[in-house]
């Protein structure tokens, strides 16, 4: 499973990091979690407002800081 984190490196950001690492913990599951911070990548995906987070690369949030049960129910959804 890669994860992708979808943002310019702010707050917003490092805590949706956060939340994930988080959330994989807690389910005890492993990821390749990815920061992506290049505009041009984060376009590609169909991202205009971040932080947003992707999955697989399918986009499953945008815009909001998910809480880690918010990542886990989505990452258990795959």
């Amino acid at each position: 499973m890669i994860i992708k984190i979808l943002g310019s490196g702010c707050k917003k950001c490092l805590t949706l990091t956060e939340n994930t690492q988080a959330a994989l913990a807690s389910l005890g599951r492993e990821a390749d979690v990815q920061k992506v911070t290049d505009f041009a990548e984060i376009a590609a995906h169909g991202v205009m407002s971040t932080p947003a987070l992707a999955i697989d690369d399918q986009v499953v949030s945008v815009g909001k800081v998910l809480t880690p049960s918010e990542i886990a129910a989505l990452i258990q959804a795959r």
